[in-house]
Formats: structure tokens, sequence, C-alpha cells
């Protein structure tokens, strides 16, 4: 009898879909990948992706390439909205995790990702918007497009993030992102902004008696080679509400929300061009990752806000470990309750913590951020080493 290999439906193209397709690739899967937005560059801001996501990408033989593209974070250092230091964390990651913190431009990682999925004879198609998944019995899964069209295979992985339609399959009423009631602004600033300083390749954050502010190299470009970040207090005003503004006016938004900030945080917003404003969402958990012949991996399964830095990277490794797991060509569904049994407990966790550092960019009193930066300062070293789980993970020995 001739062996047929499964076909994989992945349903987004971003990070986890890519990455997700190159490994069921590895696993003697044929793989084809959907995405809903047609294919573009240069979209997004800034990211960093930990050492726990760089083993990943080592893994793919793709690490030393983005290292060259992105810019290695030697440390993490906090600072009050007065400039003072309050402590660095996240130092010597290379050599305490094998891998180091990479910061680049998510459209950099994105594009890379796609190249690597074409170069191995991945199917991609742009602009294909899920509509709904028809999953009956012994008949192959059927994916149905906006455009009209369809597709089929044995399985469908839902890797469409925050916002997925395939969870909207896999969960018909259920829960829907939660808005952590904070907003994020972005961008890209010329590297000779900060590069010249005495932060060299560190990040550098500060905490605003309202409000956050981060910014660090990204990329050896040196037109738009450092990124940089503010998070504020929503108080109700939606991202779609701010990017309905044009960019003058959420520019002079941010130079009001800042005022008086140490710099070079002033000069940074005056040289912010093409600023990306997104709400802050997350999903905390869902009372299942799959149904039937369909999973739910990265965002989709999980989404994180940004506050752990670890959305990436925890999206990287639900990619090799279904990709391990799917090696072992176990019945489907034993395999996605062993992916979602081996990765829940993690990735919740993650998801919490990242919750609760959200909080420590809300709005407080005088003297309750004079309060917070003191314990920032006090409780630092102690925090820090509590973190080191989420780096030390490897996603082949798990």
């Amino acid at each position: 009898m001739t062996y047929r290999p499964r076909k994989a439906l992945v349903i987004g193209g971003g990070i986890a879909g890519p990455v997700t397709a190159l490994f069921l690739k590895r696993a003697g899967i044929d793989v084809e990948l959907y995405e809903a937005w047609s294919y573009s560059t240069g979209i997004g801001g800034g990211l960093q992706i930990a050492p726990n996501g760089m083993r990943v990408l080592a893994e793919l033989g793709l690490a030393d390439d983005l290292i060259k593209r992105g810019s290695v974070a030697e440390s993490f250092d906090l600072y009050s909205q007065a400039g003072k230091k309050l402590g660095s964390i996240n130092r010597d990651m290379a050599r305490r995790f094998g891998q180091p913190a990479l910061n680049m431009c998510r459209a950099t990682l994105n594009e890379a990702l796609v190249d690597a999925a074409w170069s191995a004879s991945v199917s991609v198609f742009f602009e294909k918007r899920l509509v709904k998944i028809e999953d009956r019995g012994d008949q192959p899964v059927i994916a149905y497009f906006a455009d009209g069209t369809t597709a089929e295979g044995d399985f469908v992985i839902g890797a469409d993030g925050v916002h997925s339609a395939v969870r909207r399959h896999v969960i018909p009423d259920g829960p829907t992102p939660f808005d952590t009631g904070l907003i994020g602004f972005g961008g890209f600033v010329p590297r000779a902004l900060i590069e010249n300083l005495p932060i060299g390749q560190r990040v550098e954050t500060t905490f605003g008696q309202s409000g956050f502010f981060g910014y660090g190299l990204c990329s050896p470009d040196p037109s738009d080679g450092a990124m940089w970040w503010s998070t504020q207090p929503s108080h109700g005003f939606t991202a779609a509400a701010y990017r309905a503004m044009s960019q003058d006016a959420i520019k002079q938004h941010l130079r009001d929300f800042h005022a008086g900030w140490h710099a070079p945080i002033p000069a940074i917003i005056e040289a912010a061009e093409n600023i990306v404003v997104t709400d802050t969402l997350d999903v905390a958990t869902l009372p299942t990752w799959s149904r039937k012949r369909t999973l739910l991996i990265g965002d989709a399964a999980h989404a994180t806000s940004p506050h752990a830095g670890q959305g990436a990277s925890l999206a990287l490794e639900d990619a090799m470990v279904l990709g391990r797991l799917m090696a072992d060509r176990q019945e489907l569904g034993m395999t996605f309750q062993n992916f979602e049994h081996e990765r829940r407990p993690r990735a919740e966790k993650i998801v919490a913590i990242a919750r609760r550092n959200g909080n420590s960019k809300r709005e407080f009193s005088p003297t309750g951020a004079w309060i917070r930066d003191h314990m920032i300062k006090l409780l630092l070293p102690l925090s820090s080493k509590g973190m080191d789980f989420m780096y030390a993970y490897d996603p082949r020995a798990a």
C-alpha cells in the first residue's frame, strides 16, 4: 500500500504559522500555509525574541542570520521618569542560556520566516481570509475562504493570532480577547538618536507616574535601526480611535503624555514617524485548544500581552513542540491532547505574569509611583531570578 503523507492546512502567516509549517515539513507532513493579508514588507513595530525563542530559530538554522539583521540586547535597564536607574535585568543572556535576547523589526522576522517556508517547499497563499472550517467524519477537512476558494487537508492548525478566526471554529461561544486597559504606541527612529549614548546595546525602559516608555537598537539599518514604544492607560480610547487621527495628532498626544520625561525620550518622540498604535490584549485561558482535527497554537491559543517579552518566543516554542509530537505519528486527537497538556501550564503562567507586569504601567499617584519605584529597586534581583524558567526552557527536551 502506498503511504500518503498527512496534509496540514496552517492558517496564519505571522510568526507561529511559517515556523509550524517548517517543523511539520520536517515531520514528513505536506503543508499549505494561508495568510489573510496580502504579502507586504516593512509592516509592524519592533520586538524582542528571548533566548528560549532563539533556541527554536537556531534549531531551524535561522538564528545566526537573524542576529546579523537585528541587535543583541545586552541587558534590560529600568529607570524612573526623572531618569534615576532602578536596576537591570536580563544580563549575559547568551552566556547563561546559550542564546542571546535579540531585538529586531517584526517585519524582518516575518519576511525571514516566510522565505524559509518557501525555501522548504511550503505552499504559501496570501489574501486568504478564513470564513469557516468544515470537519465531517472521514472526509477531508475543508477550509473556506472569503474569496470563494477552498482548501482540503487532513488537519488544520490555527496560527492566526489574537483575533483568530480558527478559534471561533474550535470554541464557537468561547472567550474573546481580554482588553487589559493599556494601549501601545511604537515605531522606529534613526540609530544615531541613541547609538552614541552610554546605553550601548542595552534596552532602556522608564516607568512614569502614568505609563511606560522603552527604546533600544534593533537593526544595523541607520535610518530606522532603533525601536521605541510607549505603553499607556487607554482610558477607554481604543487603538482604532487613535489610528483614525493624523500622525501629527498622535505625535502631539505623545509629546503631551511624556512631557518632562528624561532624555532622550522627547527627542525620540520628535523623530518618530509612521507611529503604530495597538490595543493591549491577551487570552488568559480557553476551555480547550482543539476540536476534532483542528488545533490552536500561538496567540490563537494563549495570546499574551507584551509585558513579559514572550509572545513571539511562546509561539516559536509551540511550533517546535507540535512538530516533535507530530513526528511520532500518533492518532491525531491524542497528539493534540498531548500538545495542550505539555504547553498549557507554561503558556498560561506566562500570560498571567505579563498581565501582572502590566499593572506597574498604569496610573499612580505621585506617592504610589514613588513606592512602586522603590519596590522595583528592592525586589528586582529576586524577581529577575524568578524569570529564569522562561529563558531556560528547551522544547527539544521538554
